[in-house]
């Protein structure tokens, strides 16, 4: 049983929701305990679900479903123990507000869709969770902040702890690990593959770090990129040295990450998102001239590659085009492929192809099928209805922090959101549970502590 407790009440006007009673910081009992923790739990393990699972699940085949699904379990735990929390203390209020309905919309619609078109059970649960997981992380961590916006301090710094272990150790196996070193733990042509190349050409190693594949990783470095940027540009003054040394060491780790990802779309990602923090922060202090000069560096580059483009690193690394070495199709090709075959089956389905029917989930099916852009994913998931529901989701969260983009965290999700959409153009990038979970739970965050008053804008 949580223990009784005695709370204090902080000066605080909501931003997201109408529950306006004032946030109160509350004495942590043990059912509260055991719900935050649960939720830090898989923050700051998710980082490294791929090789933990992977190796587990290697040695332990038996028990390998059980492994896989330890984050889904924490969230069906942390879920009961939050509706214990809000029925004791009434505080439902703090879930009226459009998101959470849209939310709620999105789920009803993904379960409704299930007995019309059924695709196996395996399948149909792999699907509901790769497409709930997250939107139901984000609501627990949001009602954590309402609830005990004391812990803050400890989601963020769990954030930046998971941050450095994936960058140091993407770090090493740039400069002095062997490419293929996560074959130690279990990574093969059975579970994942423990490095990528440039259209097989070997030339142009692709690493993972602890994530999932490179892409995941170049995406969850531009997140990392558009934070310290962010935390720099707003509050650099008020960092102490050992902040600054310490995310300076982490931005240019990320920035290696991302190099050695061979990710076009996460670098187009994480360029767009420090763009957006440049422009929030000093867009008004910029003069003409300095704008006209930008411009103008922008079209020499352009004309730089332009010209550069028959050089091997320019085909290669940045156009994905070899005449010489490499695969006789090349990414671009199945990218083009896949788009089309994407964009022709939402015309034919209003209704998608079920929940269950793309992705990793539908390697449960006896249909597989992988479309690599985030909006005709959701389409083919859930629909036209649930694509339209999704992107109200997304839109409608980019809105709310912008609203609060003077409040550093804010701004580096707001950033970083734009950057994945960009990524999400070529990618699902939602169905990678790290780099979702990392960033709705970031929202969560930035969305559900109190600011001071001189903070609101």
């Amino acid at each position: 049983m949580a223990s009784k407790s005695k709370s204090t009440q902080i000066d605080h006007i909501e931003v997201v929701g109408t529950y306006v009673a004032p946030v109160r910081v509350l004495q942590l009992g043990l059912i509260d305990r055991l719900f935050i923790g649960s939720l830090l739990l898989i923050f700051g393990g998710i980082v490294l679900h791929a090789p933990l699972t992977v190796f587990l699940s290697t040695h332990l085949p038996e028990y390998a479903l059980l492994i896989k699904s330890w984050k889904e379990l924490l969230l069906a735990l942390a879920g009961l123990l939050l509706v214990y929390v809000l029925f004791k203390r009434q505080a439902w209020g703090i879930f009226k507000h459009r998101l959470f309905y849209a939310i709620i919309g999105f789920a009803a619609l993904l379960v409704a869709l299930v007995p019309v078109l059924f695709v196996g059970v395996e399948a149909t649960l792999a699907g509901i969770l790769a497409n709930l997981r997250y939107l139901l992380f984000f609501s627990l961590v949001y009602a954590a902040l309402r609830l005990y916006p004391q812990t803050k301090r400890i989601f963020i710094g769990t954030f930046f702890a998971g941050a450095a272990v994936v960058m140091i150790f993407a770090f090493a196996q740039v400069t002095f690990l062997p490419h293929d070193v996560l074959i130690h733990l279990g990574y093969g042509p059975s579970t994942i593959a423990p490095y990528m190349t440039v259209d097989n050409n070997m030339d142009y190693i692709r690493i993972n770090s602890t994530l999932r594949g490179p892409n995941p990783l170049g995406a969850y470095a531009a997140i990392v990129l558009a934070l310290v940027a962010a935390l720099w540009a707003l509050r650099f003054k008020a960092l102490s040295r050992r902040w600054r040394v310490g995310t300076g060491l982490l931005a240019g780790a990320s920035l290696v990450a991302l190099l050695a990802s061979y990710s076009r779309a996460a670098a187009l990602g994480a360029i767009g998102a420090l763009l957006l923090v440049a422009l929030a922060v000093y867009g008004r202090k910029i003069s003409r001239a300095v704008w006209v000069g930008t411009g103008l560096v922008a079209l020499v580059t352009l004309g730089t590659f332009y010209m550069l483009k028959d050089t091997q690193f320019v085909s290669q690394v940045v156009l994905h085009q070899d005449p010489i070495e490499g695969s006789e199709v090349s990414s671009n090709d199945e990218h083009a492929e896949s788009l089309t075959d994407g964009v022709a089956r939402m015309l034919r389905q209003p209704l998608g192809g079920g929940v269950g029917s793309t992705g990793s989930a539908s390697l449960l099916s006896d249909e597989p099928l992988i479309i690599e852009n985030q909006l005709l994913y959701t389409a083919h998931e859930a629909g036209w209805v649930g694509l339209v529901l999704l992107v109200y989701i997304q839109a409608t969260l980019l809105v709310l922090l912008w609203a609060r983009r003077s409040y550093w965290l804010a701004l580096g999700v707001f950033a970083s959101g734009i950057g994945l959409s960009v990524i999400g153009l070529v990618l699902p990038v939602w169905t990678d549970d790290t780099v979702a979970i990392i960033w709705w739970g970031l929202a969560a965050v930035a969305l559900g502590a109190p600011l001071a008053k001189k903070g609101r804008q």
